[in-house]
């Protein structure tokens, strides 16, 4: 049975990560290549996205698995032949805790060291893109604000990296408008910065004190734009990527550096110990809800529609836990308090389970 769980929760894995992250590079694909990254940028982007989308969908490819191979087992009347034996639903339900387990540790390892590391690295290349010249300049039609003062704008951009119909309007000194316009313009870049080279175009030079405006027609003029796209400092991080252990002995520090309170500080590292419990509850209900049923030539529809709400609701506590511990962070304990209903809901349908469960009826059913 063991066997069984981990292939089909591997098939189920795979296809919710494969649904999930397709939709998610979707998106990703339409900002990075519009704003003219390369394919390598967008592969690295939805490599280090890849992580957070399996731990995320871990507990419903569990829950999925549990129940279609328990739904399989009694279709097959594999449970009847074992019950005849003298297995309890309680002991049955022995694979189905270890298959969770396996699970967990699992989940364990990514919520605890991929998923922080690759959100940091993706936080870190984010502003590195964020702060390139096509990220903050190349953009045609449209009015940027690089910086404080500054607006820039592009009619056009050729294939041949030409901009066209380029204006330029620098605010930053006070009492002093520079505005440049020109027909073609070019990005160059060296050792000493990067370059806006205008051709065929005009300047002017409003100064406000005395409300004068001077403009110079030019044939080729050459703009420092190195400050409007160089790269600021490392992000501050935030609490997604720093250690878990670094969470829970230094709170009050993370929290002032990430600019949360200690409660949602708190909230997220106990978050990630509480996610993998959520893949052992997920599993333990999926069996526990089908092993409850009694015999139905209908099958087990009304079960499985059952256990999903069970699930819902799980997910409902754990949506009603967390504005108490981000508000007061001596609460931390009720962030398990999800897998603790999750639990004792397993339990009671496994209670249900056997109650009815007798070793002799079940031998005379298997025997009929």
């Amino acid at each position: 049975m063991l066997s069984q769980l981990m292939v089909v929760f591997s098939f189920f894995a795979l296809v919710l990560v494969m649904v999930y992250w397709v939709n998610a590079s979707v998106s990703l694909f339409d900002d990075l290549i519009t704003d003219g990254h390369s394919a390598g940028i967008f592969l690295e982007f939805t490599l280090l996205s890849l992580p957070a989308v399996i731990a995320m969908v871990m507990p419903m490819a569990a829950f999925g698995a549990a129940v279609y191979v328990t739904n399989r087992m009694s279709n097959e009347s594999e449970l009847t032949v074992l019950k005849a034996a003298g297995l309890s639903p309680w002991r049955l339900a022995r694979p189905v805790l270890v298959f969770g387990v396996i699970v967990a540790l699992m989940a364990s390892v990514l919520a605890h060291v991929l998923v922080p590391s690759a959100s940091g690295t993706l936080r870190q290349r984010e502003s590195e893109i964020s702060a390139s010249v096509s990220a903050r300049l190349l953009h045609e039609g449209t009015f940027l604000h690089p910086t404080r003062g500054v607006t820039f704008y592009i009619r056009q951009i050729t294939p041949a990296g030409e901009l066209r119909d380029v204006y330029l309007s620098d605010r930053r000194s006070a009492g002093r408008v520079m505005t440049y316009t020109a027909e073609r313009a070019y990005v160059l870049r060296d050792d000493e910065g990067t370059r806006l080279t205008m051709r065929t175009g005009l300047a002017q030079e409003y100064r406000e004190d005395d409300a004068t405006l001077s403009m110079t027609n030019f044939t080729d003029l050459t703009y420092d734009i190195s400050d409007l796209v160089s790269i600021g400092s490392t992000p501050r991080r935030r609490a997604r990527q720093i250690p878990t252990w670094e969470l829970l002995t230094q709170t009050d520090a993370v929290a002032t550096e990430v600019d949360d309170s200690p409660g949602e500080v708190l909230q997220e590292a106990h978050g990630r110990f509480e996610q993998p419990l959520l893949c052992i509850v997920a599993a333990l209900i999926g069996y526990a809800s089908l092993m409850s049923a009694n015999f139905s030539r209908f099958g087990v529809t009304r079960q499985i529609v059952g256990a999903i709400f069970l699930l819902v609701l799980v997910k409902l506590v754990e949506s009603a836990v967390n504005t108490p511990v981000r508000a007061n962070a001596a609460l931390w304990p009720l962030v398990y308090l999800p897998s603790l209903t999750g639990i004792v809901i397993a339990g009671a349908l496994l209670a249900r389970a056997s109650r009815n469960f007798r070793p002799g009826c079940a031998r005379r059913e298997a025997t009929t």
